[in-house]
């Protein structure tokens, strides 16, 4: 965020030229003009602004246009590098930018904005830290979408990140952190699927160097030390095989050493409990060739030099990974058998490992596109988990658990590689391919050979599917499935299914309170009625969804029955009966502890609902929601004892049992009552139960004023992407 400044600072002229001087390198015929133009608004619309580290604020701009420069990304992916912060932190428009330079820019530009979403201006710590962590989310959602849309919105955002790492020194120690922990956890991943390799590795060593600076230190020192152990080793290496393709006659070879990253070091050290001693790659080479076959003539010479370690090699050529990366791996016993990593591929490949999606990106009549059948899958996957997820923080999940986990590679029948999150299982790979796959599956082969559907995916495993149409899924998979993606289309074909007994429950309830009303219900619960009348209620496109809708509590009866009420007695009065008493409305005062009323247990009305009294001999007035049984059934049995109530709220609290059913998951209890903390709701009583089928369910008292705050309550619970149904309760409390 960009810090006003009053005192004049000097124009980062050089840094400027620098970037013409690279662009003008990597592309004798890149549109300098436009750049120029680029570089003034920028330096114009910042004026006067300063980074947290006192440096003119264009300076950052103009950084991160030099990374995208030397990513060897288009012009409009480095106009867009120079003017990715004016829209967010100057008075500079998005139509201006549009106006200017275009819409493509002006897309690429606004893609990288984050959104402007307000604080919460009090609450708790806690809710503060909820409604921070859910801009957050919404930004990179946000970033993400657009980047499906075009995979430059990403470019320049990692190498905004990149920049911003750099400096990070700047900021404050608890900011450093956060951002630190961010990037390991979004951008670097992000980076390693674009393939953009010289990005993702400066990310995470940054990172490191943030959140674990004594490590950082240690490793760096050792690393030093070692490097300097090996080097000779290294160089008789590297020497061998130059003279042995030499007199294989393998010409235009570039044997080079690669040292291994810091993070990477610390990564083995720790997941696989390596002491670094025993971590004998520090060193690599890198052998480059200039076409795919020598890679193969290459790979010959190799393992009859050296003694290839068995179990460690990898072919990448044949089966590239997910974001494109080819290149052979090999592990060998050196000169002094000690193991030694060799890649092997070709100056193509090595662009494509380097530079990532930037070294697919082609300039063709005015278009740009993408070439690679990996990032068209990468787009429809990003637009798919936006689809399921229901909030920002639900798709952040989706895409960290299934995007940047590790991965697993398998094959279709047909030989099409899918990558999914690494232990995924049968019902993990058939939603991938399809979600009617997943929703009909019975039995799965993997190599010919008939397994559970709970077995872990390996390597190279070949899976063909066994489904039958009228085959249902099964909770129980929600146990072992690890995909996102997976879970969510479980989720919503579970919440489907509860649906349509939610649309009985409806409907019964719904003929209650028309009969109650004295209507007759086959003349208004059919399919056409009840669509005409669907938009006028929230959430409701047609008549199933005003049912669904009552039967899950979300939706009052009486709102829908008052609906039909007027207009039946605006066009067919006649169809209106008495209601069951004609007694004058008692108007309800002091709340249910007034000892002349008190609530039905059958039924637990609240305020705000359609009720009705029946007088009692020396009980009072005991209140019933209108379209309780119960009431009905006294209506037609002792009908003179009921009276009409009107029950306005006057802020008392009254006890209401709700059911909530969902997936069983960590953290979703939190969530839970974070909504109930931030509605003001009291939880009185909770009984909480775990089902062998790997759900939930929470039976939970809450105490609410009216059945507004209640159906505010249970809408937002509702929203919660685990939450499979929730319905309120009714004759005893859920707690016992």
């Amino acid at each position: 965020m960009a810090v006003p400044s009053n005192e004049p600072e000097p124009q980062p002229f050089d840094q400027y030229q620098t970037l013409l001087d690279e662009v003008r390198a990597a592309r004798p015929d890149a549109d300098l003009e436009a750049i120029r133009a680029a570089y003034e608004l920028a330096k114009s619309a910042h004026e006067g602004q300063t980074r947290s580290s006192g440096e003119p604020y264009v300076t950052h701009p103009i950084e991160v246009a030099r990374i995208v420069a030397g990513l060897h990304m288009d012009d409009d992916s480095v106009i867009a590098a120079l003017l990715h912060d004016v829209i967010e932190d100057t008075a500079v428009t998005v139509e201006q930018v549009r106006a200017k330079f275009g819409p493509d820019i002006a897309h690429l530009v606004e893609g990288t904005t984050k959104l402007k979403i307000a604080p919460l201006p009090d609450g708790s710590a806690r809710q503060r830290a909820a409604a921070e962590t859910a801009r957050a989310a919404e930004s990179l959602r946000k970033m993400l979408l657009a980047m499906a849309q075009d995979i430059r919105v990403m470019v320049i955002k990692l190498a905004d990140r990149l920049h911003n790492m750099r400096t990070l020194d700047a900021l404050a120690p608890e900011k450093q952190t956060r951002i630190a922990n961010e990037t390991l956890d979004v951008y670097a991943p992000l980076a390693a699927r674009l393939g953009i390799w010289q990005v993702k590795w400066q990310l995470e060593d940054l990172a490191f160097k943030v959140l674990h600076p004594k490590e950082f230190q240690e490793i760096a020192d050792l690393v030093s030390k070692s490097r300097l152990d090996r080097e000779a080793e290294l160089e008789d290496a590297v020497s061998m095989l130059r003279q042995r393709f030499e007199e294989r006659r393998l010409t235009g070879v570039s044997v080079t050493g690669r040292p291994k990253h810091l993070f990477s070091i610390f990564n083995k050290m720790v997941k696989q409990g390596i002491p670094f001693e025993e971590i004998y790659d520090l060193l690599a080479i890198r052998v480059i060739l200039r076409e795919p076959h020598e890679c193969y003539l290459a790979l010959g010479v190799v393992h009859d030099l050296f003694l290839p370690m068995p179990g460690l090699f990898y072919d990448y050529i044949a089966m590239p990974k997910p974001n494109g990366y080819q290149s052979l791996h090999t592990k060998v016993l050196g000169p002094n058998n000690d193991p030694l990593e060799i890649q092997i591929r070709t100056q193509a490949m090595h662009e494509v490992a380097e530079y990532g999606v930037a070294a697919h990106w082609s300039y063709k009549e005015g278009t740009v596109r993408n070439d690679t059948t990996q990032l068209a899958d990468l787009r429809r996957q990003l637009f798919d988990w936006s689809s399921d997820s229901r909030t920002s923080s639900d798709f952040l999940r989706a895409v960290s658990t299934d995007l940047f986990s590790e991965q697993v590679f398998v094959f279709t029948p047909k030989g099409d590689v899918l990558d999914l999150p690494k232990e995924s299982t049968p019902v993990d790979f058939a939603f991938r391919v399809h979600t009617n796959l997943g929703i009909t599956l019975v039995g799965a082969k993997v190599n010919g050979v008939i397994v559970p559907l709970s077995t872990p995916l390996q390597n190279g495993d070949v899976v063909d599917l066994v489904t039958r149409s009228n085959a249902q899924p099964s909770l129980d998979w929600l146990e072992f499935i690890k995909s996102q993606h997976a879970r969510s289309k479980l989720r919503t074909y579970f919440r489907k299914r509860n649906r349509s007994e939610s649309v009985l429950r409806g409907k019964e309830a719904l003929d209650r309170g028309l009969k109650g009303a004295g209507l007759d219900p086959r003349q208004f619960v059919g399919e056409e009625r009840l669509n005409e009348w669907a938009p006028e209620f929230k959430h409701c496109a047609n008549g199933e969804d005003i049912l669904a809708r009552i039967g899950e509590g979300l939706l009052s009866v009486q709102s829908v029955v008052d609906r039909i009420r007027r207009t039946v007695k605006e066009q067919q009065p006649e169809l209106l009966h008495p209601r069951p008493s004609g007694r004058e409305a008692t108007l309800i005062t002091g709340g249910i502890d007034n000892v002349l009323f008190r609530r039905a247990k059958c039924c637990l009305p609240v305020p705000g609902e359609d009720v009705v009294g029946y007088v009692t001999r020396g009980r009072g007035i005991i209140i019933h929601r209108r379209v309780c049984p119960n009431a009905l059934r006294l209506a037609e049995t002792d009908g003179d004892r009921l009276t009409a109530v009107e029950w306005p709220s006057d802020g008392s609290l009254h006890a209401v049992d709700i059911r909530i059913v969902s997936v069983n998951r960590q953290g979703l209890l939190m969530e839970v009552s974070t909504i109930f903390g931030e509605s003001k709701t009291n939880v009185s009583s909770a009984n909480i139960r775990t089902l062998p089928n790997h759900t939930g369910e929470l039976d939970i008292t809450i105490d609410v004023t009216d059945i507004g705050h209640l159906q505010a309550v249970m809408s937002k619970l509702g929203n919660l992407s685990d939450v499979l149904s929730i319905l309120r309760v009714f004759g005893g409390s859920a707690g016992r």
